[in-house]
């Protein structure tokens, strides 16, 4: 009798078991997949459960904020496209299954963000159809050039770039970049080009010849025909010469990148080609930049201090050339005259700035125009970087018109020197205003017209630096000094001038006041 027993109870515990197995086999499980619309789809059959959690992390297993919806996961912020994203959801099953199927499933289902793909970037629509470009799948937002991005509910796999290829427009390019989902970020931009058949345009650019440039930007050559039947072995030629590198798209494109401190800040780029020239204005650097730049080299009569320190590369200079960098300025020594402290404004094109640039200028070797063109940027840039520094100290000039006349010599934070000279008669004034030194002789000749329209011709004159049209300072032999009674030249006498004459180089501010 305990024998039957024990036969059954073990036959009651294998049916058991085997119901358990037929239950864990056959019961209703959650299903995890890729979306069509969402990031993820989420499935539950009857009596599989409810969603307790869901976990989403990128591939460094940066977390993902989502919401599902309708069975569906979505994520809160913009994902890139080809991005891969690990989906895990956790069920809860009902409670009274729970004890023999278990309390808990969990799914994990690895998915990759889609990427939108151009058919073909190169692009030959007929005279007077629009110009558009195709997706190998359907894309939800469309970013053309620089425009305001579009968006569409359904996909498109056809979006017009909003263009009609008749006149002028027969030939072109432009970037496009787009997004398979609307919760994706737009794609990196691609060139995209368009030649009408037959059309006399045969290279197109990126950016449009003609236009600007950024100094370390890249410029981007379409042609019609392939690069090799147009080109053969050689490379376009850039004019002025620049390092860089030539790097070739697909068969018909071409891209180069500058090196180093780019295609030169202001100044101008030209690719020369089989039978074609195009050109580019490179943008210039600011204004706020190059007075932080010759102050810091002390050109200037005041000091800058950056906000925060950050490493110097040429890429950084560069950077900050077309963007000033925040810091601050102040006066390098005590004691400004009021008359040079009322020329400075920071940020703004004066005086004082174009007297600095004419003393870097003249300090390279540079023509003393006192424009900051590119040969001026890229010494700058470089004298910055190699912690180069001017050290003469600050000169500066002003001149009294009021009787009696004088001159004083401001150095460095003190008055070297006052002195006095003569300026201009009634009918040959010294103009007023500030003007910066422009040539600085030890001795010359000087000839003109005199008010009653005899001519002079007096050389031998010594130390000269003149500063406004064929006005200077000099010495000059005068029986005395303190009166209106030269030409519209500030005269001194030969001991002042001599001692004056070291300290106004050329870019040395002379302010003639009343």
């Amino acid at each position: 009798m305990l024998r039957v027993s024990l036969l059954t109870a073990l036959c009651v515990a294998l049916v058991a078991a085997g119901a358990v197995a037929a239950a864990l086999l056959a019961w209703p499980t959650v299903g995890v997949a890729a979306s069509s619309s969402g990031l993820a789809g989420v499935s539950l059959p009857g009596f599989s459960g409810h969603v307790e959690r869901v976990v989403v992390r990128k591939d460094d297993g940066t977390p993902v904020p989502v919401t599902v919806r309708h069975g569906t996961v979505w994520p809160r912020v913009r994902l890139a496209a080809g991005e891969r994203i690990t989906v895990t959801v956790d069920v809860r099953r009902p409670g009274w299954a729970g004890w023999l199927v278990g309390r808990h499933e969990q799914r994990t289902v690895t998915v990759v963000t889609p990427v939108p793909h151009i058919r073909s970037t190169l692009l030959q629509p007929k005279r007077g159809s629009a110009v558009t470009v195709s997706f190998a799948e359907p894309v939800s937002r469309v970013r053309i050039g620089h425009a305001k991005h579009r968006r569409w509910r359904a996909g498109r796999n056809v979006v017009p770039l909003g263009i009609v290829a008749s006149g002028s427009a027969t030939a072109g390019t432009t970037t496009v970049a787009a997004a398979v989902r609307f919760w994706e970020k737009l794609s990196k931009p691609a060139h995209v080009s368009w030649f009408v058949p037959g059309g006399r345009t045969r290279v197109v650019s990126e950016p449009a010849a003609g236009g600007r440039v950024s100094p370390r930007g890249t410029l981007t050559l379409t042609f019609a025909e392939p690069v090799s039947a147009v080109l053969g072995p050689r490379l376009p030629r850039l004019e002025p010469r620049i390092s860089g590198h030539w790097t070739q798209i697909d068969t018909h494109t071409l891209s180069f990148r500058p090196a180093g401190l780019g295609f030169g800040l202001g100044g101008t780029v030209t690719v020369r080609l089989p039978g074609a020239s195009l050109a580019w204005k490179v943008a210039g650097g600011s204004t706020l930049r190059l007075q932080e730049l010759l102050a810091r080299l002390g050109y200037l009569p005041v000091r800058w201090r950056a906000a925060s320190d950050s490493p110097s590369t040429p890429a950084s200079e560069i950077a900050a050339a077309v963007r000033a960098p925040q810091g601050a300025f102040s006066w390098r020594y005590p004691q400004i005259p009021d008359s040079l402290r009322n020329l400075w404004k920071e940020g703004s094109w004066n005086v004082v700035t174009q007297g600095a640039v004419m003393r870097f200028e003249d300090e390279h070797g540079f023509a003393t125009d006192g424009v900051a063109g590119p040969q001026v940027w890229r010494a700058l840039i470089h004298d910055d970087l190699a912690g180069r520094r001017y050290d003469a100290g600050y000169s500066y000039v002003f001149v009294h018109e009021t009787v009696p006349q004088s001159l004083s010599l401001w150095h460095a934070g003190s008055v070297l020197l006052t002195s006095p000279g003569n300026t201009g008669i009634a009918q040959s004034p010294t103009a007023p205003g500030t003007w910066p030194v422009f040539e600085h002789i030890p001795v010359g000749t000087m000839s003109g017209t005199n008010p009653d329209g005899s001519h002079y011709h007096d050389p031998g004159i010594r130390w000269i630096s003149y500063f406004h049209g064929g006005d200077a300072l000099h010495e000059f032999p005068r029986a005395s000094f303190g009166t209106p009674q030269s030409l519209g030249c500030v005269e001194l006498p030969e001991a002042a001038a001599a001692r004056i004459w070291p300290y106004t180089p050329i870019g040395t501010l002379v302010t003639i006041e009343s």
